[in-house]
């Protein structure tokens, strides 16, 4: 395993939840809209880089079978404290994303909340791969993440960034730009992007 990738349970030991900005405490207004709307309906769903469980806990309140993985123990632990406060019934792994451990076409959803940028760029088209092989046919993914008007970085994404990364193994169903005051009260820029699984793999 990677060690960019284990400073995240540094980061989750270090710091109170409240302090970590990317932890709201309550779940994505964007994941709240999909379930809502319909556009996604309950089935088995996969929380990428779950964090501490806060959208896997939306989701399962809703009807949703969960499955929550994060890389970081000290996260994964606070997810499973919070769903059994909560009575629910949530699966919560540490796991590198990168290489996910499941059958293929296990989930209906897989909902992945500023995982994507977050994973090294000789990584994403594995990262992508197996995302697909996980979804059954017809399975929707969400991708949120940074946007460029964050100011140039290595992982801040323009929509046709997104869309190159994307098409090839997902159809795109619709893209958003928003922006949302995160947990430091510091605003930031987004795209989400809804997609289905495609049939081909390029």
């Amino acid at each position: 395993m990677s060690s960019q990738y284990e400073r995240w349970d540094q980061v989750y030991r270090k710091y109170p939840p409240e302090a970590l900005p990317w932890e709201l405490g309550r779940p994505r207004k964007v994941l709240i809209d999909l379930v809502e709307s319909g556009k996604v309906k309950p089935g088995k769903a996969l929380d990428i880089c779950c964090g501490m469980g806060t959208n896997a806990l939306y989701m399962a309140e809703k009807g949703f079978q969960v499955q929550g993985i994060d890389i970081s123990p000290k996260a994964t632990e606070y997810a499973r404290e919070k769903a059994e406060k909560a009575g629910e019934e949530i699966t919560f792994s540490v796991e590198n994303a990168v290489y996910l451990p499941f059958e293929d076409e296990q989930f209906d959803f897989v909902f992945d909340m500023g995982c994507f940028h977050h994973i090294s760029v000789e990584d994403r088209d594995r990262f992508l791969r197996g995302v697909h092989r996980v979804l059954k046919p017809g399975g929707k993914y969400l991708v949120v993440c940074f946007s460029y008007r964050n100011g140039p970085a290595w992982n801040h994404f323009t929509e046709e960034q997104l869309i190159d990364y994307l098409s090839p193994q997902f159809k795109i169903e619709q893209t958003e730009h928003f922006s949302s005051v995160e947990g430091d009260g510091a605003v930031r820029f987004f795209w989400s992007v809804l997609m289905e699984k495609g049939w081909h793999i390029h």
